[in-house]
């Protein structure tokens, strides 16, 4: 389990309070109860099934806004003083498909390894509660209700929920459904588990690896220009 074998090989005090055959039963019991949920947003996206087609260049396009994430997450990690480690840290919001790439490239205890091991426990310690307040405030930024809907989906179930239902609920029916809103984000993060991960590989790993190559030797501490080469 990824917890056992992954987490508690860099958290050692985990080992102490997670013991391993607890947590070999909480892999399948996990993908249990989010069923329900799958269950539920299954029934709100069929009603909105002609609204998702004819945003279907949307969905598609919206993948690129993973380069967002590294233009601005990757100076400031090297700013903080990480070296190899922000290319597995900023080259996504590391949820479990980056998580596997960057361990199947770099491996799991290289500087890429822990570097997107950092990025995956924060946001399964925090990423529920910066989302759901995030969505509460996105209306503020003028943009259309369902592009923020869109922007939910990320390929986290329970951040995507989080952030959708403080979304529909700041909105308040604002010439939008929630079950709209629901709809689409729902639609987003399940394209995004797919499409996400051929971004990741195909674009994201070699952008933030050339821009590691430039950057580093500016905005990183004590990092040799020959290390970002490589």
């Amino acid at each position: 389990a990824l917890s056992y074998s992954v987490l508690g090989s860099v958290i050692e005090p985990l080992r102490s309070v997670v013991d391993e055959d607890v947590s070999r039963i909480a892999s399948p019991l996990l993908v249990v109860a989010l069923m329900p949920l799958g269950v539920k947003y299954g029934t709100l996206v069929a009603p909105s099934f002609y609204d998702l087609v004819a945003a279907g260049p949307a969905f598609v396009l919206q993948e690129f806004g993973n380069l967002g994430t590294i233009l601005i997450a990757l100076p400031l990690a090297l700013l903080l003083g990480l070296k190899r480690e922000s290319i597995g840290a900023a080259v996504s919001i590391a949820r479990e498909p980056t998580l596997g790439v960057i361990t199947d490239k770099y491996g799991i205890e290289s500087p890429e390894g822990r570097g997107v091991l950092g990025t995956y426990m924060t946001g399964t310690v925090l990423g529920t509660v910066f989302f759901g307040l995030l969505g509460g405030f996105a209306p503020a930024t003028g943009l259309h209700p369902l592009a923020l809907s869109m922007a939910c989906g990320m390929g986290s179930a329970s951040m995507m929920t989080a952030c959708s239902t403080s979304l529909a609920a700041a909105v308040g029916g604002a010439g939008v459904a929630e079950d709209q809103i629901l709809s689409f984000a729902a639609t987003s993060n399940l394209l995004t588990g797919i499409t996400g991960l051929y971004m990741v590989i195909l674009v994201g790993l070699p952008v933030i690896t050339r821009l590691y190559a430039v950057l580093a030797p500016v905005f990183g501490r004590d990092t040799a220009a020959a290390e970002g080469g490589e």
